[in-house]
């Protein structure tokens, strides 16, 4: 054991950069509160790139630098500027974009960073679903706050695939049905990438679910949802295969309004 190499996985929902007050922190505190976050490899959700609520920051980009992350890749599910009344629309969740590429206009979606060496990237679109979110937020003709009834938004994931484990990023439905649907589709898909494989994000189910469906191991087993005062897991990472290395923990950072993940597993020689 002691010859083989130990990699350390976490997940994190950024928010789109928002800190515990909810409103969107400068890229400079954002970077100065994932610098102390020791992960190889982290799967985030809910990150902006040329979005003006988040000043137009290439989240995935900063997120990256922040790590000292050599690799990473962004997949955009939405485009366009994102409010009640629907002024962003799906795109196609296929097109990753990595170091050096430009963002094509403001997106919004999941990331994956790492680290280690990349030896290939893959994407899995996992659809949407019918479902709505009671969202309170201001009317932009009258100024007032209402509820709004968000619809569901296409989810993804994105498998790296490193030296001896593969990990997935996604970020699931927050309609229960639509995401037990996209959990089934990913732990088929799961099966077919080389192994062993850690899937971690915010998955959008509770507890222990998850990893009986999946027919893992959970590397963690802490509330993580809200950040403050956590009630439920939302997040997790969980082991297909893949050996732990270790006790994993939960934290709260200064952005993001869920905690953060992190787990030691086994990752090659």
């Amino acid at each position: 054991m002691a010859d083989r190499s130990v990699l350390r996985v976490g997940t994190l929902n950024l928010a789109s950069g928002r800190g515990p007050s909810g409103t969107v922190l400068a890229a400079d505190r954002i970077a100065a509160a994932l610098a102390g976050l020791d992960v190889d490899v982290l799967a985030v959700q809910e990150t902006d790139a040329g979005q003006p609520r988040s000043g137009g920051t290439d989240q995935p980009a900063l997120v990256a630098d922040a790590l000292g992350a050599a690799d990473w890749r962004a997949a955009a599910t939405v485009a366009g500027t994102p409010s009640p009344v629907r002024s962003w629309a799906p795109v196609d969740p296929l097109l990753l974009r990595g170091p050096g590429e430009p963002v094509p206009g403001p997106v919004y979606g999941v990331a994956l960073v790492s680290r280690r060496p990349v030896l290939e990237w893959s994407v899995l679109p996992l659809g949407g679903g019918r479902g709505r979110l009671p969202v309170r937020a201001p009317d932009p003709r009258s100024g007032r706050p209402r509820w709004w009834w968000i619809p569901d938004e296409p989810r993804v994931a994105v498998a790296a695939r490193l030296d001896g484990v593969t990990v997935v990023c996604t970020h699931l439905s927050f309609a229960p049905p639509t995401a037990l649907r996209q959990l089934r589709a990913l732990r088929r898909w799961a099966a077919e990438l080389p192994g062993p494989v850690v899937l971690a994000g915010d998955l959008n189910l509770p507890g222990g679910l998850p990893a009986r469906l999946l027919r893992g191991v959970p590397l963690v087993r802490e509330a993580t949802f809200p950040a403050a005062a956590p009630r439920v897991q939302l997040d997790h990472l969980v082991a297909l295969g893949a050996e732990p290395a270790g006790p994993g923990s939960a934290g709260a950072l200064a952005v993001g309004d869920h905690r953060a993940l992190v787990a030691p597993v086994y990752g090659g020689g």
